[in-house]
């Protein structure tokens, strides 16, 4: 532990002479500096997709895990007959904990959104909904199907299975999307910094000449534009990611069932993970420059 201690310690110390080598200004400090910013800006609101996706895909599977509904068709004369036998199958099925009929103000509700909310229910046709919720152990599905379509010929079971897989898969999706999108992120990133590094080198090739017939290694010459790329990746990571931070924190809050949108923030613990890309970009750069560098000093001869 002390040994990485002394080595970083080592890295962000001040050194004049090495780092003459490396411009302090110019294109590619602020080549450098613009592209961690804008990369890490991009990754925060990445990373925010990414749990609001998984946040999302919880929310609809246990909404519609737990729940079932069963629809009642049947002439008008026949409608309260079938529910009552609907009712008196699901007081003997092992698996579900509470059930109920709609109400006509939530069928109401339920149909306003295509409708409107003048819709006179009592008038029309509807079939009647009987919700149902699980027990712990769940229901047989199939079983219950096959008991309402001896008791209750007009009767449907829909246990939102259809409904939730593509919901879910599509959560899922999207996430894998915003973490395809951060592995993209650092690459572009990593991309750019090499580009930057490369410049820097070349503009410095005299430099870099005369260090060598002073006797500098390449190690040495190497390490300086190393520590200058990524502390300058580090900073304006730093800066880009405190940016979205503070815009990710702006975005109205939703509620359970508010739009996917609203609810792209973090959450509890979740804010740690933009706090954490200076450092992975940090890291980036050290990669890339070192890489660079050394490619480029080895075609410096």
């Amino acid at each position: 532990m002390t040994r990485y201690l002394v080595l970083a310690r080592a890295f962000l110390a001040s050194d004049l002479q090495s780092d003459r080598v490396v411009p302090p200004s110019g294109f590619t400090a602020r080549l450098t500096v613009f592209a961690a910013a804008a990369m890490a800006f991009l990754a925060v609101f990445a990373l925010a997709l990414s749990f609001a996706a998984g946040r999302l895909s919880d929310r609809w599977s246990d909404a519609l895990a737990q729940s079932a509904t069963i629809r009642v068709s049947a002439p008008q004369d026949q409608i309260d007959r079938q529910v009552s036998a609907v009712m008196a199958v699901l007081e003997t099925t092992p698996g579900i904990a509470s059930s109920r009929q709609l109400p006509p103000e939530e069928t109401q509700a339920l149909l306003a959104p295509w409708f409107g909310p003048d819709l006179p229910v009592e008038t029309l046709p509807i079939p009647a909904l009987i919700e149902l919720v699980e027990g712990g152990g769940g229901f047989d599905a199939e079983g219950l199907r096959l008991r309402l379509q001896a008791e209750a010929p007009g009767a449907v079971l829909d246990d939102h299975d259809r409904w939730r897989r593509p919901l879910v898969a599509a959560a899922g999706r999207m996430k894998l999307l915003a973490t395809g999108s951060l592995l993209l992120i650092g690459a572009a990133m990593a991309a750019m910094i090499t580009l930057a590094a490369q410049a820097a080198l070349a503009a410095n090739g005299q430099v870099i000449r005369v260090l060598r017939l002073v006797g500098a290694r390449d190690v040495y010459i190497a390490r300086a534009f190393v520590r200058r790329f990524t502390l300058r990746a580090a900073g304006g990571a730093a800066v880009g990611a405190a940016l979205a931070m503070i815009a990710v924190a702006l975005i109205p809050a939703g509620d359970d069932g508010g739009g996917f949108l609203t609810g792209l923030s973090f959450e509890g613990g979740e804010w740690i993970w933009p706090l954490l890309l200076p450092l992975m970009a940090a890291g980036v750069a050290f990669a890339a420059t070192r890489a660079a560098a050394l490619r480029a000093l080895k075609g410096l001869m």
